[in-house]
């Protein structure tokens, strides 16, 4: 049996190394076939690939040679176009240098000319100079006079005749206006006039609460005057309470506090129970009243105009006017009219009526604050209406309603007209007795300064202004001019509503007497 193993074994040692060299070899002789054939299918592809690069190569030459040919071609056409160009524009210099040449000898002959007739000019000038010395001098030794005081003499005769001339002309030019603006303006006024019925109100610094007895005098001034300082200091308004049956005066310069203090004192009255607690509870009720009033009158007066998407403060702003007065006329009540002038002016004009309405009801907003901030109403308005983003327009017909700034716009003019009528218009504004006595002061003071102004005389309520003149200082036609300067100075230096007439009266009298 291990023989067996091991001829077995020996046999397996002997036969695997066989069969390996064997196999070795078959798989050496598969590869070297594989690899032969390999390296001629390389050959092949190589020899291909040169062929295909050969054809390539050629072709590429021949369309780089058509190319080269094609763009010469087209360089030879552009060289030749150019060229022909060149020649143009040379030819064209060519003629222009010719015509400059011309044009040259042309000028060149007329200088030559312009010369000899300025010899022939300068020969006549300096006959001439001759010829006047002479005449000067034989006019001089006619008359008497010597040159400068002939040319004073004639000058003064020029200056009269032009001033005469002048003053005639102004006042054809200032009839033939008058006819022709003043019935369109009168019938634009008028018609906005009698459109417009707004209401006149006269406010005052006092206000009076009816008492149901006078038991109830002594119950608001309370134990020690307790009663009546509470109320005072919280209002900021004086109670005045003397003999005056059943009635106690509040008196106050701010109308809104007067009118805090007034309805406060209503509510005490009805209430029946009056002590300081109870009286600081009525006055914040009647305070929180007012500012809803403030604004519903506010609300009212853009509704009753018809203008809308204004700023809510400024709503508030126009409610607090109602409260305010300008020469015994209502803030609020002139805003309004003034805004419904407006609106029918602009109608008339054919201009925008919404945005004259606006600028009317806005244009005295400033006299709101103007008691609480520094600065005239037009500043404060204007800087409002900005603050605020209205427009432009309603912006400068704030600010030009009283001529500070110059009007840009013509809704801003209607404005302005608008606030003279409502200001103007009888009845519509008191003045105090000092302020009117200043005014027809100032009014004669003004006239009396021009030279040749003998008397002055302010009449009708100083809305005309009566000037005696010199005869022998004053001619006819000095009149117009006179007037016109006295009326200028007076927009210049003077405010007031309305206008002034200006009347120049020049009265020559001659006495004698039969003996």
């Amino acid at each position: 049996m291990l023989e067996v193993i091991i001829a077995v074994l020996v046999t397996l040692v002997i036969a695997i190394p066989v069969s390996a060299y064997f196999a070795i070899n078959y798989r050496k002789k598969v590869v070297e076939s594989k690899i032969g054939s390999a390296e001629e299918k390389a050959r092949e592809i190589i020899d291909e690939a040169l062929k295909t690069a050969e054809t390539k190569k050629r072709e590429a030459q021949l369309e780089t040679k058509e190319e080269s040919i094609r763009v010469k071609n087209e360089l030879d056409k552009e060289i030749k176009e150019r060229r022909a160009e060149a020649q143009r524009y040379e030819r064209r210099v060519q003629q222009k240098e010719e015509n400059i040449e011309k044009k040259s000898d042309a000028i060149e002959k007329k200088e030559a000319s312009l010369a000899a007739r300025e010899d022939r000019l300068n020969k006549q000038r300096e006959e001439v100079s001759k010829l006047n010395e002479q005449r000067l001098q034989e006019l001089e030794r006619i008359s008497g006079l010597t040159s400068e005081q002939a040319k004073e003499y004639l000058l003064k005769i020029v200056e009269d005749e032009v001033k005469h001339e002048s003053a005639v002309m102004i006042k054809e030019m200032e009839t033939r206006a008058k006819e022709e603006a003043d019935k369109k303006a009168k019938e634009y006024v008028v018609t906005a006039i009698q459109k417009c019925a707004a209401d006149h109100v006269s406010e005052t610094t006092i206000s009076v609460v009816q008492l149901p007895n006078d038991e109830m005098k002594g119950r608001i001034i309370g134990r020690e005057g307790r009663n009546i300082r509470t109320l005072e200091t919280m209002t900021g308004v004086d109670l005045i309470i003397d003999d005056t049956p059943e009635a106690v005066i509040l008196s106050a310069f701010d109308p809104i506090r007067r009118e805090v203090a007034r309805i406060a004192l209503e509510k005490l009255i009805v209430d029946g129970r009056i002590h300081p607690a109870r009286i600081e509870e009525m006055v914040e009720k009647a305070q929180k009243e007012v500012e809803v009033m403030i604004k519903e009158e506010g609300e009212a007066a853009t509704l009753e105009v018809g203008v809308h998407g204004i700023h809510p403060e400024l709503i508030r702003l126009l409610g607090k006017m109602k409260f305010r007065t300008s020469y015994g006329q209502n803030a609020l009540k002139h805003s309004i009219e003034v805004s419904q002038l407006s609106g029918l002016l602009a109608a008339e004009m054919g201009l925008d009526v919404r945005m004259a309405k606006r600028a009317g009801l806005l244009h005295d907003i400033g006299k709101a604050v103007d008691h609480e901030m520094e600065g005239s109403h037009i500043q404060l308005g204007s800087e409002l209406c900005r603050k605020y983003k209205e427009s432009a327009t309603v912006i400068n017909a704030v600010e030009s309603h009283h001529g500070d700034v110059e009007a840009q716009s013509l809704i801003a003019c209607i404005v302005q007209a608008a606030d003279t009528i409502s200001a103007a218009r009888p009845g519509a504004r008191r003045e105090t007795l000092e302020t009117y006595t200043s005014r027809l002061r100032q009014l004669e003071e003004i006239t009396n300064n021009f030279k040749g102004v003998d008397k002055s005389f302010a009449i009708q309520a100083g809305r005309e202004i009566r000037v005696m003149v010199v005869p022998e200082q004053i001619s006819d036609s000095d009149m117009v001019l006179l007037a016109r300067d006295v009326s200028k100075k007076i927009e210049a230096e003077l405010e007031y509503p309305g206008q002034i007439k200006v009347n120049v009266i020049r009265e020559s009298r001659v006495v004698d007497y039969a003996k």
